[in-house]
């Protein structure tokens, strides 16, 4: 026998106590707020040759002192990328001071440029929840490093123009405070 109309009242009357709703999983997920935020932004042009982690600027940096130990910090970075060599690729990630947040060798975001094409710039945006545990200031920074392939020396460019402009796609990074 198929239903073709389902009365919701036969599921629910009356009100349900906050204290069922409270111990919901759709209440734990529903927690936290922000308490503050912070953005930095880059409009330089910029380039590195450093097969290790480097910070890729010192204007897409942001500092942050959370206000209690169990607030979360919630960092947003977006640039544009390129490696000027067809045959290598460009690593990206985020830091919070000394600590690399993302994958040791390969970052929070990756790219290679086209084999026979240089100068195609790639959107690249990274994300990530962090649990410092701190009341001390943090800076969050962008890192990034040359993935030299064929070890013929190439560039990671980051802010990359379009073609024809000359200003540089800006690099942009956002910490929000979020607390419990």
């Amino acid at each position: 026998m198929a239903l073709s109309k389902v009365d919701a009242a036969n599921f629910l009357t009356g009100t349900i106590p906050s204290g069922n709703i409270a111990t919901s999983s759709l209440a734990a997920a529903a927690t936290g707020k922000i308490l503050q935020a912070v953005t930095a932004v880059d409009t330089t042009y910029r380039t590195s040759t450093s097969t290790s982690w480097v910070t890729a600027s010192n204007t897409a940096t942001v500092s942050i002192t959370p206000s209690s130990t169990s607030s979360k910090i919630w960092v947003v970075c977006t640039c544009n990328m390129n490696c000027n060599d067809g045959n290598d690729g460009w690593v990206s990630t985020i830091y919070r001071d000394s600590t690399n947040l993302g994958n040791a060798t390969h970052g929070l975001a990756s790219g290679n440029s086209v084999p026979g094409v240089s100068g195609n710039h790639f959107p690249c945006t990274m994300t990530i929840l962090d649990s410092p545990s701190s009341t001390s200031a943090l800076t969050y920074q962008l890192y990034v490093k040359l993935l030299d392939i064929d070890g013929d020396g190439a560039n990671v460019n980051i802010g990359g123009t379009v073609a024809g402009s000359s200003t540089p796609v800006p690099s942009h990074i956002t910490v929000f405070e979020v607390g419990p």
